[in-house]
């Protein structure tokens, strides 16, 4: 097998797997119900998909002998702007009481912090039942 035909069968794989995650990331954005969780599907799925296909694109610009590096700032700039979008929406959704607040977390003085609780001494280290 040649490098041209190896490059072909990547790229044609690198655009099956692209495809799948999108039509993935497009079912779950049309069927779950509020949008909190229709959140999910567009950023972690349509990010992995749109990668997969910008690697598609890469393979067969390389392939073709014209390579092109492009598509690496568009994945970077892809990669860095879904997380904040999606954080935002989330936000907003959350702001809105648009959904469930989410529980408090059980230790709310140490659960962000470097406090230990061992150290101050409020969780029994295990051994004094022995």
């Amino acid at each position: 097998m040649s490098l041209e035909i190896i490059g072909t069968y990547a790229t044609a794989l690198f655009l099956l797997i692209g495809s799948g995650f999108a039509l993935v990331g497009v079912l779950g954005l049309l069927k779950f119900n509020d949008s909190m969780t229709r959140l999910h599907a567009p950023t972690k799925v349509g990010t992995v998909g749109i990668g997969a296909l910008l690697l598609a694109s890469m393979t067969y610009s390389y392939v073709s002998g014209a390579p092109s590096m492009h598509e690496l700032l568009i994945m970077a700039f892809l990669f860095v702007t879904a997380p904040i979008s999606a954080n935002f929406i989330a936000k907003v959704n959350l702001h809105q009481r648009a959904c469930d607040t989410p529980p408090a977390p059980p230790r709310d003085d140490t659960w962000s912090t470097l406090k230990s609780p061992e150290a101050e001494g409020d969780i029994p280290s295990g051994n004094e039942g022995s």
